[in-house]
């Protein structure tokens, strides 16, 4: 970048400086001046908006350029003034990849004059002299015009200069002449931008989707049996009844056996302990291996397979990191930080302890060919299906390697998606969005109360961070078993999942321990006690369980409203009382409105006035209008902007309200058709 001293001297050379008197300037979405990439799904329109200036009184005209990355031609979207010298215009991305846009802006010297004109007419003034500036404008615009337009204009250039004043005061007012006046403006004097800016356009799985956490070895019907993936392919039709589009795995590869972990994660472990499969390698391969108790690569790709049928995709766990038994250990150990002793680093977060597990060293002598490697590790799967990555822990490891294997993953494979499991600082979570995850966790699992809920999510969704954070809600975790779970009871589980699967697009959940309401923790943590990290857990799948019922409930709500299918309109309203949380999503073009009100309180009923936006959603107080509660069926009248309701835990501690219509009276029985 120039110094200081070096761009002055640059600006006072008039060789150097633009004439162009137009300002272009505040260009959004913009992340980082430029440097990363916006996020939309397949089918979305782009709303562009930007700052156009010019000193007087001249009329301004502004374009969008666009086009996909890599085409040669730009399209343009022309731009419509907002208060405040606020312009904007919008455009659909219809290719998943990348889009390239910007915005050029001109003086537009005919609107200028037609508009000048009409000001002398309408104050009774001569414009004899003003029509022919008119003609002459015209003129010079038709003859560098092409064919039949440029015709058309050289003749009626001479219809401003002959007639009466008030029939070429109505021929500059055809609105022939105005169309073809933009049509083939010149443009003298236009300002681009300076950045060419980017969108990356994911698709739709990306913004949308319900997650279902599952370890495959603990899907066996027997009990004591390590389960394989056949015993999860048994398991899919239960969970699509479910409603989940995605299966999470964790990591699927032959565990380590030196330092292998026991029950709780203690140091010593007995030879028939399965061990962390983040442990990742062992004699049977490393990243590109399956555990042999799981079954075989051709038993993965039969799951797969099955999964297909359901409409469920796999997401696979991408931890790199190595057991002390991984190849990678053996063949590379120069991929590896070392001890003064010679030995090799294991993985540490004090006061925890992590000997089975190696981390990589990203910044080696030999760093190239590792990072190489990991991208193959990518390939491989990607060639056996996977589409969806859960990056685990990303945050420790160096941000332009997560950079660079992205960006060379959508080069072949744009349809490929990675979510960052980093709970982490709020601006290095941030980061890891910005330069090219597709969801990130956040800190959901940590936010309870109604208003921690309302100012987080304002953040995610409100301002910029909605430009380029897809939050994924994962309401627990094998790692987190929240406190708000660990004594809410059931109710605790109903109004997180229920929150979770309406405040955004994609949630998630820790399968079996959520559904059967585990809420013990290892004494004084947030971990579940008898972790299904360490050990196998034996769930019984085939009881009867109403919990599992409302979790598909939720789930059809969610995919037969379209207003929950996005994060971008979601709206928060007023409550008198704190314990409840209010709020709103609907579809752009008010369709589909969907009102939410959850308690905040698993343990007392809660009861309080709440706010309805009316004029929002085109009502009057006057209005009388009817509210579905989708999860019971229940209708009820509303009446104005304020309205009561009531919460208890011990029934249901939500509503999720769908707008039916505007009664006609009060009296009007059919509101239930």
């Amino acid at each position: 970048m120039p110094s200081l001293a070096a761009r002055a001297a640059e600006f006072l050379d008039l060789q150097q400086v633009s004439p162009s008197r137009v300002i272009v300037t505040g260009v959004s979405p913009e992340i980082d001046g430029g440097r990363q990439a916006a996020k939309r799904i397949l089918g979305d329109r782009v709303t562009v908006e930007a700052d156009l200036l010019v000193d007087s009184h001249d009329l301004l005209t502004g374009v969008v350029k666009y086009r996909p990355a890599g085409d040669v031609r730009w399209r343009e979207a022309r731009m419509a003034p907002r208060p405040n010298d606020r312009w904007a215009a919008s455009f659909q991305v219809e290719r998943l990849g990348f889009y390239e846009f910007t915005v050029t802006a001109w003086i537009d010297r005919f609107t200028t004059w037609h508009r000048g004109l009409m000001k002398k007419v309408e104050a009774g003034q001569s414009v004899g002299s003003e029509l022919l500036e008119g003609a002459a404008l015209v003129h010079r615009v038709g003859q560098q015009a092409p064919g039949q337009d440029g015709d058309w204009l050289v003749r009626h250039a001479a219809e401003l200069k002959e007639g009466s004043e008030p029939e070429r005061v109505t021929a500059a007012g055809d609105p022939v002449l105005t169309m073809l006046m933009a049509r083939h403006d010149p443009r003298i004097g236009r300002r681009e931008y300076d950045q060419v800016l980017l969108i990356w356009v994911d698709r739709l799985r990306a913004e949308f989707g319900g997650w279902y956490e599952v370890f495959p070895r603990s899907c066996s019907p027997e009990p004591n049996r390590h389960g394989t993936f056949r015993d999860l392919e048994q398991r899919l039709p239960d969970i699509a009844r479910m409603g989940f589009d995605v299966v999470y795995l964790p990591p699927i590869h032959p565990i380590g056996r030196t330092h292998r972990k026991g029950p709780n994660n203690t140091l010593t472990a007995n030879e028939s302990d399965p061990g962390s499969p983040w442990a990742i390698g062992g004699a049977e391969g490393g990243h590109q291996a399956i555990h042999p108790e799981l079954g075989t690569l051709e038993d993965f790709d039969r799951l797969f397979t099955a999964a297909v049928g359901q409409g469920i995709e796999f997401a696979l766990d991408l931890a790199f990191q190595c057991s002390p038994d991984h190849p990678y250990v053996r063949d590379h150990p120069e991929w590896f930080r070392h001890r003064p002793d010679g030995s090799i680093q294991y993985a540490e977060n004090p006061p925890k302890k992590y000997q089975d597990i190696y981390p990589l060293d990203f910044e080696c002598a030999d760093w190239k060919a590792l990072w190489s490697e990991l991208l193959q590790v990518v390939q491989f799967w990607i060639d056996r299906g996977i589409r969806i990555f859960r990056v685990d822990n990303p945050h420790t490891k160096p941000l332009p390697f997560w950079e660079w294997l992205i960006a060379a993953v959508r080069q072949r494979n744009p349809d490929v998606f990675f979510l960052a499991e980093a709970f982490t600082r709020p601006k290095l979570m941030k980061q890891l969005a910005k330069l090219g995850f597709s969801q990130s966790y956040t800190y959901f699992t940590w936010r309870n109360s109604a208003w921690e809920l309302r100012e987080y999510f304002t953040e995610l969704t409100q301002t910029e961070a909605a430009e380029y954070l897809r939050p994924n809600l994962f309401a627990n975790t094998p790692d987190i078993l929240p406190e708000y779970l660990q004594h809410g009871g059931p109710a605790a589980f109903q109004i997180r999942l229920i929150l979770a699967a309406t405040l955004g697009a994609t949630y998630g959940i820790y399968g079996p321990p959520f559904e059967t309401f585990q809420a013990v923790p290892r004494q004084g943590s947030e971990e579940y006690v008898d972790n299904e990290k360490y050990e196998i857990r034996q769930w019984d799948w085939k009881s009867p369980n109403v919990f599992r019922e409302l979790i598909a409930l939720v789930n059809r709500i969610r995919r037969e409203n379209s207003a929950l299918q996005r994060n971008d309109r979601l709206r928060f309203h007023g409550s008198e009382n704190d314990h409840l949380l209010v709020y709103s999503k609907t579809s752009q073009d008010l369709s589909n409105i969907v009102f939410v009100v959850v308690s905040d309180d698993p343990h007392r009923p809660q009861a309080g006035r709440i706010q309805v936006p009316l004029t929002e959603w085109g009502l009057s107080p006057e209005d009388t209008f009817q509210m579905e509660d989708l999860l019971t069926g229940a209708h009820f009248l509303w009446r104005g902007e304020w309205n009561d309701v009531i919460l208890d835990p011990y029934s249901t501690a939500a509503h999720i309200l769908r707008l039916r219509r505007k009664m006609r009276t009060e009296h009007d029985f059919d509101y239930f058709a």
